[in-house]
């Protein structure tokens, strides 16, 4: 599959550019420095002004560690998503929400998956701990208790995850980044923290159709890849002695 691009209509751009703007103003001072660095190094081909051009993206991101975007008629098979992250490949929705769903959507479109996924995919720490959590999907594809650990570590990190910056509880999740709701959330509201510990993620249940209540907090992203090598370590262990 490839974005059309000639297909998106001014209502797309212009809720695009909604947005994208809303996050632009509400993220400074929220979002982790880095999520915001990394958008600023991908200004000229991710902005407000108008639906990104996956091709100019994919130039961009595969030249800093490799990634590229893949297209996805929507949510796919857990296996099929996994192969994709251990090939440096991010699979993204081309389909933007319409006007009237601004505040609320049920599955995640393009803004979500763009806006909210890509830019720290320009953090090398970021990127390796999402490749990685993919070839451990691959390789425990088969192994049902496994691969519902990894979609739970997928859903504290990746989608919803904090990060600790000096004082402050910094947002870096997808989920909450591609969300002014979300954002505001997370920020104003009486929330669970938990300090980050793989191994006691990969146990915590989580439900899509609500709003979160539990999050866990990273001290950096050197430690989030550091936690998968460690888990690495301990599936293997386990695999032996099994």
């Amino acid at each position: 599959m490839r974005q059309k691009y000639k297909n998106y209509t001014l209502e797309d751009h212009e809720v695009w550019n909604i947005l994208a703007s809303k996050q632009l103003k509400n993220l400074p001072g929220k979002a982790h420095p880095e999520y915001l660095s990394c958008l600023a190094e991908l200004e000229n081909v991710l902005h407000a002004e108008a639906v990104p051009r996956f091709e100019e993206l994919n130039e961009v991101l595969s030249a800093k560690h490799g990634w590229t975007i893949s297209v996805v008629p929507g949510l796919i098979p857990v296996e099929d998503f996994f192969t994709l992250l251990e090939n440096r490949k991010f699979s993204a929705s081309t389909w933007l929400r319409s006007k009237s769903q601004l505040d609320y959507l049920e599955e995640p479109d393009m803004f979500h998956d763009v806006f909210g996924h890509i830019p720290l995919l320009m953090n090398e720490s970021y990127a390796d701990f999402a490749q990685k959590l993919g070839a451990l999907g691959v390789k425990y594809i088969d192994n049902k208790k496994i691969v519902t650990q990894l979609q739970r570590l997928y859903w504290f990190t990746i989608e919803f995850g904090l990060i600790k910056e000096q004082n402050s509880t910094l947002i870096y999740g997808a989920g909450i980044i591609s969300s002014s709701g979300e954002t505001d959330h997370v920020m104003n509201d009486n929330v669970e923290v938990k300090p980050y510990d793989i191994f006691d993620v990969i146990e915590q249940d989580f439900i899509t159709s609500e709003i979160q209540t539990k999050y866990y907090e990273l001290e950096s992203f050197d430690q989030l890849f550091r936690s998968i090598e460690n888990l690495e370590e301990s599936l293997m262990e386990h695999s032996e002695m099994a």
